[in-house]
């Protein structure tokens, strides 16, 4: 090969490197799967359902949950565990500890956060207040205002949880009080619109903080036939920036998430597990340079 062919192949074969080095490395995304483990309305269920029960043999219990969550860790770091209300009340083991066991267990877990139900507030703000100094996690709650009672400083209006290079925004809504629990064992507890204060945090949290994923924990109930009671379908179609809806309160047990079109046409997904600890729910979300790219749902049964 003389001279100047050399020099001209070389050339070539230079370019088709730098090309290929280009290719692989601008195209190069670093995937990154966050997973939301969750649960609601397990009401003081600490132990499985009798063999004999009519509806749910041999089911539940926090021991079998802890398992099942930490193989999920396992599999994944990037895991988050939420609750979405109504910890208290439905066993002997409310009405012995008042709370105190549900939140400990809850604590051995390592759940992230919960927010607020009505049955929460069943022994008081002065109940509630006394357990939660045995929760070593955050309660976040955006539409009650506790300013001028004792819960005031104890809960967050929103959280922002950072998993690999992900940052995760979480907010709580919670439902009207009034006509669900006697004002004396809420006190002087505000409660603001469900809607502006979503758009008010989704706000927070997408335009101010960046968050790349946004999550509410919300125990206002899936849906009703009543169209003006706010519910997780109303904050799904009214707001955006929101990409999913733990629910509670309702106690619907949802095989998938609900996929519901926000109020500029993008998905939101809602989804809730019943009661009584009998499922786990379980959302995973895939990001490609902090882009969410795909999701993937498969709610566990605990048997």
């Amino acid at each position: 090969m003389n001279r100047r062919k050399f020099l001209k192949n070389s050339i070539y074969a230079s370019a088709g490197i730098a090309s290929s080095l280009c290719i692989t490395g601008c195209d190069y995304e670093k995937s990154t799967t966050i997973t939301i483990l969750h649960t609601n309305d397990v009401h003081s269920h600490i132990t499985p359902f009798d063999n004999n029960h009519s509806e749910y043999p041999d089911q539940g219990g926090f021991s079998r949950r802890s398992a099942l969550i930490e193989k999920v860790r396992k599999n994944n770091p990037n895991t988050l565990l939420f609750d979405a209300g109504d910890v208290f009340q439905g066993t002997p083991y409310f009405n012995l500890f008042e709370g105190e066991l549900e939140f400990k267990l809850m604590s051995m877990l390592k759940y992230d956060a919960m927010t607020i139900g009505n049955h929460d507030f069943d022994n008081g703000i002065s109940g509630l207040k006394k357990q939660i100094y045995h929760a070593n996690f955050d309660f976040i709650c955006s539409n009650y205002d506790f300013s001028n009672t004792i819960l005031e400083g104890k809960t967050f209006k929103y959280k922002i949880y950072k998993k690999s290079n992900v940052k995760i925004g979480v907010f709580g809504l919670g439902i009207k009080l009034a006509g669900l629990v006697s004002k004396n064992l809420f006190k002087e507890t505000k409660y603001l619109d469900p809607i502006e204060i979503a758009q008010e945090m989704t706000n927070q949290l997408k335009q101010n903080e960046k968050c790349d994923l946004v999550i509410c924990l919300s125990h206002l109930g899936h849906r009703y036939k009543d169209e003006n009671k706010i519910c997780d379908h109303t904050i799904a179609k009214n707001t955006q920036d929101i990409d999913l809806i733990i629910g509670g309160h309702t106690h619907t047990f949802m095989q998938n998430p609900e996929v519901v079109m926000n109020k500029i046409g993008k998905e939101v997904l809602i989804n809730q597990v019943g009661c009584f600890g009998l499922y786990l729910g379980k959302v995973d979300f895939e990001f490609y340079n902090n882009k969410l790219k795909s999701k993937f749902f498969s709610n566990l049964s605990i048997f």
